[in-house]
């Protein structure tokens, strides 16, 4: 049996300038990418208008660039995969295994807001769509850094959401779809979305379409010890000096110093690919060191 050709992917939000955590992610997957002699994909996640920016895609996509993280093919963006989206709903409600929800927030309360039954005393006009997750459902998989990962997505996670009562698409569906139809072959990203996997797994099954491999990286973290996208250590990445930035997150990923004579982000690159090791990738999260910001202090690494 032939498999199919690696192809990996990093796809960020546009809700903000790329920062050392979004770089870490990048290169992580990159890396992969290039070492599998494979493709490396980008996408645009941008299915919450609320949430972005405007500019942060094309200041994120020239941040890759400067930093030599290039990519192949086209840029695709969600926001006009909705097509694909509504067929992949229809299909799950056709099938049964997706419903309407009329709970609220507040109908949720009781049980943690996570929903085995509806309970909601009245009808909406906008009733979400939820993904029916039958009782006893644990799910496994094998992730390349954390190991073995099981979850029971009944009691952990519940019914979950699959078209928000805003009719925005909500994430879970959108990125299954978008891998699948991008024949994507290995999913490299950060830790934060290692419990987004079995529901991700669960949604694969229901649509017939097949399960990448998992990577998930270790998260940098602000002072105040939040994910670095959420903290207000979250400066951006300077891609005018690119190699401190590169440094750190290489440090950061657990890789063995390259030599110091390297003067290029395309010379870091050629000899990252050939030295990563996904087996020295650290399972937790780490504090972001002024590194990750290309301060002073890592101009003389």
């Amino acid at each position: 049996m032939t498999l199919p050709a690696y192809r990996g992917r990093f796809a960020p939000s546009p809700t903000g300038p790329l920062h050392a955590g979004s770089l870490l992610a990048a290169l992580g997957s990159w890396l992969l990418a290039r070492q599998a002699s494979g493709g490396w994909l980008l996408r645009i996640e941008d299915v919450d208008p609320p949430r972005e920016i405007a500019g942060a895609a094309d200041g994120q996509r020239a941040a890759l660039a400067a930093f030599g993280l290039h990519h192949d093919g086209p840029v695709e963006y969600q926001s006009r995969h909705g097509h694909l989206y509504l067929t992949a709903l229809d299909r799950l409600l056709t099938d049964g295994l997706a419903f309407e929800c009329h709970c609220s927030r507040s109908d949720l309360a009781a049980t943690g807001g996570i929903h085995r039954r509806c309970v909601a005393g009245a009808r909406r006009p906008d009733p979400a769509i939820r993904l029916r997750v039958p009782d006893g459902c644990e799910i496994a998989f094998d992730d390349l850094v954390h190991g073995r990962v099981v979850q029971r997505v009944d009691v952990e996670v519940g019914d979950f959401v699959l078209r928000r009562t805003d009719g925005l698409w909500a994430y879970q569906l959108a990125v299954v779809v978008d891998d699948a139809d991008q024949g994507i072959t290995d999913v490299v990203r950060g830790a934060d979305l290692l419990d987004s996997t079995p529901r991700q797994l669960l949604l694969q099954r229901a649509l017939g379409v097949p399960t990448p491999r998992y990577a998930h990286l270790p998260l940098l973290l602000g002072a105040d010890g939040r994910k670095l996208s959420k903290s207000c250590a979250a400066m951006p990445v300077d891609p005018t000096g690119p190699l401190p930035a590169l440094r750190a997150c290489w440090a950061a990923l657990g890789q063995v110093a390259l030599p110091a004579s390297i003067e290029s982000p395309a010379g870091f690159l050629i000899a990252a690919t050939d030295a990563f090791r996904i087996d020295r990738v650290p399972r937790n999260a780490l504090p972001a060191s002024a590194a990750a910001h290309n301060a002073d202090a890592t101009s003389r690494r």
